[in-house]
């Protein structure tokens, strides 16, 4: 009994609860993945409505979370009606509402049955192009979320266009993607749940066991600038609590980059705070907004 109960804080602590209706005119769907239903939900613009090529926007939810959630976290519905992308809100898989991804070694349900998330998000793709004319694929993410932003960065480079993971880390043990690939990263350096320095979670309500323990963010930034063979000096900017590091020159005109937000906790940058309790976001960064400016950046 108190595992279950350490399961269900730990998953609150990563990202809060929401519904598992579709949230506002986001539209409900299956795909089967070997003998496995998995679902997910999208929101489709009117103004791209029937239109072949548009880029696609695969966000991620937290651990405990699920699609409706992180559509309500971080808005970019709103920013996808303003733009002119479809906005993608898969579930993880768990026995209750509170969903987790197989990121490595996170999180919970999914990470312990090793559940096949990658080939989840490939068949999600081949869906997205075949029932909606997708384009370009982008995907992002928080905490567990980012941590499989990560892996399918590993894995599906070939598939996705860039990556924007926010509070999480490169946690497999090996990476070796099929090209090199654009990657925003985002993370705060008080953030107790998803150690910036790496290590285990600080958190009061979170065990080694169920959460594991991640990688440093310096960790993702060099495998990435390594990976993506950035040959040009990194230039640091700095605007109140953001401090943007970018890593230029890069193979194939891919780039790198780094928001650290001091003082910054377990967040969405300039999104909602989903339960009673959570870490603040700041509002000094939109995350939502700067992550399409880099994607749209980034079309090959």
């Amino acid at each position: 009994m108190r595992s279950i109960a350490v399961v269900l804080l730990l998953v609150l602590t990563l990202a809060g609860c929401g519904r598992d209706e579709p949230t506002d005119d986001a539209r409900g769907y299956t795909v089967r993945v070997g003998d496995v239903e998995r679902t997910y939900q999208v929101h489709v613009p009117a103004a791209v409505e029937g239109r072949t090529g548009v880029p696609a926007v695969i966000v991620l939810h937290g651990g405990g979370g699920n699609g409706s959630q992180v559509a309500e976290q971080t808005g970019f519905s709103a920013l996808a009606d303003r733009e002119g992308f479809l906005a993608v809100y898969p579930d993880g898989s768990g026995r209750t509402s509170l969903k987790t991804w197989n990121a490595g070694t996170c999180c919970s349900y999914a990470r312990d049955h090793d559940v096949d998330d990658v080939g989840f998000v490939r068949t999600l793709i081949d869906a997205l192009t075949e029932r909606f004319g997708a384009g370009r694929v982008y995907v992002t993410g928080f905490s567990n979320g980012a941590m499989l932003s990560y892996r399918l960065g590993c894995e599906l480079a070939d598939r996705i266009t860039a990556i924007a993971p926010v509070s999480g880390a490169l946690n497999v043990p090996s990476c070796e993607p099929a090209r090199p690939l654009p990657v925003y990263t985002i993370h705060g350096d008080a953030d107790d749940v998803v150690p910036y320095t790496g290590g285990t979670s600080k958190s009061r309500i979170a065990s080694e066991e169920r959460a594991g323990s991640h990688r440093s963010v310096t960790d993702a930034v060099e495998f990435w600038t390594r990976t993506d063979r950035c040959a040009g000096e990194p230039v640091r900017t700095t605007r109140g609590a953001i401090t943007t590091v970018r890593y230029t020159g890069c193979a194939a005109g891919t780039e790198v980059r780094l928001d650290t937000v001091a003082g910054g906790g377990h967040a969405w940058p300039g999104g909602d705070a989903v339960r009673r309790g959570a870490d603040r976001p700041t509002t000094e960064l939109d995350a939502t907004a700067e992550i399409w400016d880099f994607f749209r950046a980034h079309e090959s």
